[in-house]
């Protein structure tokens, strides 16, 4: 068989960046706990259909990772002003601490490659995942039966989480 060129090393820089927010930080959070802090810090508060549309967790995952930053005390979930059944997503203060601890140590990690290749090199592989999350999206389409179209993000944002 032929090796895979591009999943196992996605696979591996994925499994260690989440061995990277463990050791530098020593916080306790989950590599997904970690990624919604630091997306939280730099966006600001996000409605779950949101943070689904930027993860692509599972509804279930994401629930389930969104009670523990809740019982953790790190985040607060709010019903919209705009829409009572849809909840809004906010880092606590001690949130927002982690999560500027969280991303300040990702963007030193990200600096250190970013050195180290050039604009072109980015611009491919920011292309190449591009095109990689265009097809996983299409397959998951495929496999579940839905047509090509995407759900309102209303609808999406109304589970409850």
């Amino acid at each position: 068989m032929k090796p895979l060129q591009l999943i196992p090393s996605i696979h591996r820089a994925t499994h260690r960046i989440g061995l990277y927010i463990a050791h530098l930080t020593q916080l306790g959070v989950t590599q997904a706990e970690a990624h919604i802090l630091t997306h939280l810090i730099a966006v600001g508060p996000c409605t779950v259909g949101e943070l689904h549309a930027a993860f692509a967790h599972r509804r279930s995952t994401l629930t389930s990772v969104l009670d523990r930053l809740t019982e953790k005390k790190l985040i607060v979930r709010e019903p919209s002003e705009k829409d009572r059944r849809t909840f809004v997503i906010g880092l606590t203060a001690q949130g927002a601490t982690l999560a500027t601890r969280l991303h300040h140590c990702l963007r030193q990690l990200e600096g250190r490659v970013l050195a180290a290749v050039s604009a072109r090199d980015v611009k491919s592989f920011s292309a190449l995942l591009t095109v990689l999350e265009e097809t996983l999206q299409t397959q998951e389409r495929q496999l579940s039966g839905r047509s090509g179209a995407r759900r309102a993000p209303a609808r999406a944002e109304k589970d409850g989480a």
